[in-house]
């Protein structure tokens, strides 16, 4: 064997082992869970169009429509998520409809379930409990928290931990102070 060829052989051997192919991740039209990991695809690939979890689905990014039992997101989640229990390890962008959403990142649209949380962004939360670290928007529930927020609380609890009109205000409390939110 000449040189070029085994040099050629090795590049060839180690190329899959390569930095660049290790963080290509497979994105898939569709996937179908039952509980992971017994899924059409391995949770470590991304869905760009359709996701049905039966009754546990885990990926790391979707995009698209995400249906199902219990939903979760390793990663960032566009689009329209609708579970009993919808996990976002990362930023949500759309909406999340079910009875427990939560978005550690930041939301960007609406979460309207009995349970909602989210790290931050803008949007809504409507439901029976809300809570956000840092929000720039509307909370809509018997029970709102809030360490930061620029906008506005209704409902029989409402807490802005740092502003608002009170810390505690029952029916509606607000904030419009940019540097509290952020």
């Amino acid at each position: 064997m000449t040189r070029a060829a085994t040099l050629l052989a090795l590049v060839l051997l180690f190329l899959p082992l390569s930095p660049a192919s290790v963080e290509a991740q497979t994105e898939r039209p569709i996937q179908v869970a039952l509980l992971s990991p017994i899924q059409a695809f391995p949770a470590s690939d991304a869905v760009r169009g359709l996701r049905l979890s039966l009754l546990y689905g885990k990926n790391t990014d979707v995009r698209g429509v995400d249906l199902g039992l219990v939903t979760h997101v390793t990663g960032d989640f566009v689009g329209v998520q609708w579970s009993l229990l919808g996990l976002v390890e990362g930023d949500a962008r759309g909406i999340q409809l079910g009875g427990v959403n939560l978005t550690a990142g930041a939301l960007q649209g609406a979460q309207l379930g009995a349970v909602n949380s989210a790290g931050g962004g803008e949007g809504l939360q409507w439901g029976v409990v809300n809570h956000t670290r840092n929000l720039r928007g509307l909370q809509i529930a018997f029970v709102n928290y809030a360490e930061r927020l620029e906008g506005v609380q209704l409902g029989l609890v409402n807490i802005i931990r740092n502003g608002g009109v009170l810390p505690v205000m029952p029916l509606i409390n607000w904030s419009f102070d940019e540097a509290e939110a952020r």
